[in-house]
């Protein structure tokens, strides 16, 4: 047995490299976007022991929806993948090209075992180059192909060294194989297999039998002419061991699935669900095909599901012939192998324990799996095919006159070969490029008409998406999610009607609900997202809500554990207004999933809307411990923190700000409210740096714009609130308080008048009836010295707000000033100012209109919910104002909202201290009226 050297493994490496390098420019495609992108068991944040509760798609195993397929050890080389590279796709396929050529490098050392040297390396030529492993190699999820054929491989070379060199028994090899069997099955189930393929080995190679000889032996001990030699009582006990230890794996495997089959339909696997004898035609005209995929792998489909291999219906069918071909080829086969002793038997029966023992799980003919056919596992079968190709070519090599023909057909084979693989790899650049190259195949295939649908949404191209949707409903009148995607995308396309009566098909042709027979059973669970999908669609109109609320309920009674149809029945509900039961939804989901941070998140939405502060905060903690990098709960519970009142809460409100920016540092929203906080805590510096960046990423930002113009003016810094107030009001010319303000400034700094009563006539043509506009502007006219105008002025002021004892006080004083000034001759309008005293102290009155007014004191938030839904974070906005009209805003204009909260202690008390400072501002300004 000549071991590997150097030269052949660089030899292997480097062909590896050469036909897969292209590969690492490919992204997540198909099954990937499930198995990585979308499978949280990859990230740091979740529990490690996780990986040995869920399947590998990181669904847990108790769930019925779970795939039930247990490969902990691919999923933990996944996560290795994201700690390093996150979500770099490049990296996950450079390790996947790397434990390919390990696989091929480890295969010639099997080779070794039963092939000469230059047949096992043509062997191991062969199988690196072989397209059919394109996506096994090129699909990051075909991981699980190669971890396990590593181990399937190593397992088999510890039990060959089994047999010490006088025959007796050496354990340690059999206990390290049971171990690399464990490992090969915790990578992929068909890695169990490798124990048959020890057995046929330890009988037909290691002990050199045939099958005359074992039922000849069998005979005499039945007919006890003889007992078992020796050599078969050493071989049936190592037998036991590794059947024993093979049956405790199972019972294992068996427990993990919770002895549950996963649920599929018949669009996964149509011959699946038919009757006999169509299910079993069928079922064995897919062996040929399959061996037909590795004799000529020409054309090759990433998904043969649903109508892309009719049914075989009938015993007439054609088709039938080739599988009696294949059957007749693998019987003459094993009867060769079985029946002889020689080296070419041995090389037989070792390639067929290859290509039958590690298919038989995927074949359908024992259990039903959920496809039809799959590229990806015939991986490790190709390792016989390729041993029955080199074997082949040894026997011609050997004839003379064909020996360059031989090396020429080899040569020919590895070249095409090894080409048509580094072209199947750009078919795996995108989805888009992947499910068309499987349509050129294959167009009977609705799921891949919907799969190029999807790739064209994702790009947002909805027009060309729904073509194919529509396509694919026409492939499979019966698909109820090709109906549902044509629902879908309608609605993106606003085309609410058309989006409607696509659901409500879909709807139609879901199975009925029959008593005493599980539901689940006979249709696949995402198929009653046309419930949710419908009742989603209904919804948005305000008039249809119960209508609604029936479809979510109507899903519920058919799947009472269906999380999906709690969780949007609790949004509707809260949009109804119905918080009691909204809670309860929400309450009932998390009893089906206490993982779903998104749960606790709407669950404290509701907690929210029922002025229950501190539940909610509870809630945002829950779905923050359960996922730390939870962006809406970070943001909202730090506005609730903030809100509060409360300085104890500011700091950890502060870090959770900081930490969302982290995640969405182009959302202007998270730096407004760093802002604000740092106003709060008098960290002027800091405020001013959080609105500048905030203005930044959103042009116009009103409240971030009139805070900090605030900033500026409570700073002494009047002169560079201007040109903010001035930008503020370019974008919102009917920004009221910010008129305010920018009217305070010119008068109380830049001595303008004229600027200060445009700024109020502004605000009144706007709205005529705002009392603190009106009131700033009689006092204009005062210091313009125009007593019958301030008089007048003052009396609609009134008459707007009879209830305002500073406007009658007022109103008097100007009535008195006219009097006295008549009595002495002096004219009532004057264009001469005021002394500058009094000018500025009449002005802080015009200032008492902003002061401390702060806008949007939290972000109108959108959230989003589980499952894609949404929920309203409402923002509490409330005015510190002493006199005027309070307008507080959201901070987005798209973004409207609102949520009113009650005030804390501390900020009555603030209010009522501002309220009496301005009080003395108003008996000071009287005075000096008076005094005047």
């Amino acid at each position: 047995m000549a071991a590997v050297s150097w030269k052949e493994i660089l030899l292997l490496t480097g062909l590896v490299v050469g036909c897969y390098w292209n590969s690492l420019s490919c992204g997540f495609v198909f099954d990937d976007v499930s198995a990585i992108l979308d499978n949280k068991d990859l990230r740091p944040s979740t529990p490690l022991h996780n990986l040995f509760l869920n399947d590998f798609w990181g669904t847990p195993m108790a769930e019925e929806r779970s795939h039930k397929s247990y490969r902990p050890l691919t999923v933990l080389t996944f996560r290795l993948n994201y700690l390093f590279s996150e979500l770099s796709a490049s990296s996950y396929h450079l390790l996947n090209v790397i434990l390919h050529a390990v696989v091929c490098v480890i295969f010639l050392r099997v080779c070794r075992l039963f092939l000469d040297k230059t047949s096992g390396l043509v062997a191991a030529l062969l199988f690196a180059v072989h397209p059919i492993h394109t996506e096994a190699v090129t699909g990051v999820v075909g991981r699980a192909e190669l971890l396990s054929s590593i181990f399937l491989l190593a397992a088999f070379l510890a039990y060959t060294k089994s047999t010490g060199p006088d025959h007796s028994i050496v354990w340690a090899p059999i206990a390290l194989t049971v171990i690399l069997v464990a490992a090969a099955t915790l990578c992929k189930e068909q890695g169990i297999t490798v124990v048959g393929i020890c057995c046929f080995h330890e009988v037909f190679i290691a002990q050199g039998f045939t099958l005359p000889m074992l039922l000849d032996t069998l005979r005499q001990v039945l007919q006890g002419k003889d007992g078992f030699p020796y050599a078969v009582l050493q071989t049936l006990l190592k037998l036991i061991v590794l059947v024993i230890s093979t049956l405790l794996l199972v019972i294992i495997r068996v427990q993990v699935i919770q002895s549950q089959l996963p649920v599929f339909t018949r669009f996964d696997n149509p011959a699946a669900v038919s009757p006999t004898p169509t299910r079993q035609f069928t079922f064995n005209y897919l062996l040929p095909v399959n061996a037909w995929l590795l004799l000529n792998p020409s054309e090759l489909c990433c998904d043969w599901t649903m109508g892309t291999i009719p049914l075989v219906e009938s015993i007439l069918d054609f088709r039938n012939l080739a599988t009696l071909v294949f059957y007749t080829f693998l019987g003459l086969l094993a009867y060769h192998s079985l029946c002889y002793r020689h080296s070419s038997a041995k090389i037989v029966i070792m390639a067929l324990s290859l290509i039958v023992l590690p298919f038989i799980p995927a074949s359908n003919l024992f259990f039903p799996v959920g496809f039809v056919v799959a590229e990806r596992v015939l991986y490790v079968p190709s390792m016989g095919f390729c041993v029955l190709v080199a074997h082949g070519f040894k026997i011609i090599l050997h004839k003379g006159n064909l020996k360059k023909i031989s090396w020429f057909m080899i040569g020919v084979m590895l070249t095409t070969h090894a080409v048509k693989t580094f072209n199947r790899n750009w078919d795996w650049e995108s989805e888009y490029t992947l499910f068309t190259s499987a349509l050129k195949v294959n167009k009977n295939n609705a799921k891949l008409w919907n799969n190029v649908g999807h790739a064209l949404e994702n790009q947002n191209n909805y027009a060309r998406a729904l073509r194919y949707f529509l396509q694919a409903t026409r492939v499979q009148p019966d698909d109820i999610g090709a109906h549902m995607n044509v629902g879908r995308t309608y609605k993106n396309l606003n085309k609410s009607r058309e989006a409607e009566d696509a659901y409500l098909v879909a709807k139609s042709l879901m199975p009925q609900v029959i008593p005493g027979k599980k539901y689940a059973t006979r249709v696949a669970p995402n198929h009653l997202n046309v419930y949710i999908n419908l009742a989603n669609l209904i919804r948005a109109n305000e008039s249809r809500l119960e209508e609604a609320d029936q479809l979510y309920r109507q899903a519920i009674s058919m799947r009472p554990d269906f999380k999906q149809a709690y969780i949007s029945r609790g949004e509707l509900l809260l949009k109804m207004n119905k918080l009691t039961e909204a809670r309860d939804a929400y309450l009932r989901a998390l009893e089906l999933d206490r993982t779903n941070a998104d749960l606790w998140y709407n669950l404290a939405i509701v907690n929210i809307e029922m002025k229950e502060p501190l539940e909610a905060l509870k809630n945002f903690n829950h779905a923050l411990e359960l996922n730390p990098r939870h962006k809406l709960a970070l943001f909202n519970s730090a506005l609730l923190m903030q809100e509060s009142g409360e300085p104890k809460f500011w700091p950890e409100a502060n870090r959770r700000f900081l930490t969302y920016v982290e995640e969405e540092p182009k959302d202007a929203n998270g730096y407004f409210n760093l802002g604000m906080l740092a106003m709060d805590a008098n960290e002027n510096a800091a405020a001013e740096r959080w609105m500048r960046k905030a203005i930044g990423l959103q042009a116009g930002f009103r409240s971030a714009l009139f805070n900090l113009a605030l900033l500026y003016s409570q700073s002494k810094r009047e002169m560079d609130a201007l040109p903010v107030l001035d930008e503020l009001l370019r974008h919102h010319p009917e920004h009221i308080k910010g008129l305010i303000l920018k009217g305070d400034i010119l008068m109380n700094h830049k001595k303008d008048t004229q600027g200060a009563k445009t700024c109020f006539e502004r605000i009144l043509r706007m709205d005529p009836t705002n009392v603190q506009g009106k009131h700033n502007l009689c006092v204009v006219y005062f210091e313009e010295r125009d007593l019958p105008r301030a008089e007048r002025c003052l009396e609609e002021t009134l008459a707007l707000a009879p209830n305002e004892e500073y406007v009658r006080r007022h109103l008097s004083i100007v009535r008195s000033k006219m009097a006295a000034m008549s009595a002495a001759g002096q004219p009532l309008s004057s264009t001469e100012g005021a002394n500058v005293q009094a000018r500025e102290e009449k002005q802080k009155r015009v200032k008492e209109g902003v002061e401390g007014e702060e806008e949007g004191r939290g972000a109108d938030t959108v959230g989003k919910g589980a499952g894609g839904k949404k929920n309203v974070r409402k923002s509490s906005a409330e005015s510190l104002g002493d006199v005027g009209v309070d307008q507080s805003e959201s901070l987005d204009s798209s973004q409207s909202d609102k949520r009113t909260k009650g005030k804390s202690s501390k900020e009555i008390k603030d209010i009522e201290k501002k309220r009496a400072a301005a009080l003395k501002r108003l008996e000071e300004i009287e005075r000096i009226l008076s005094g005047d």
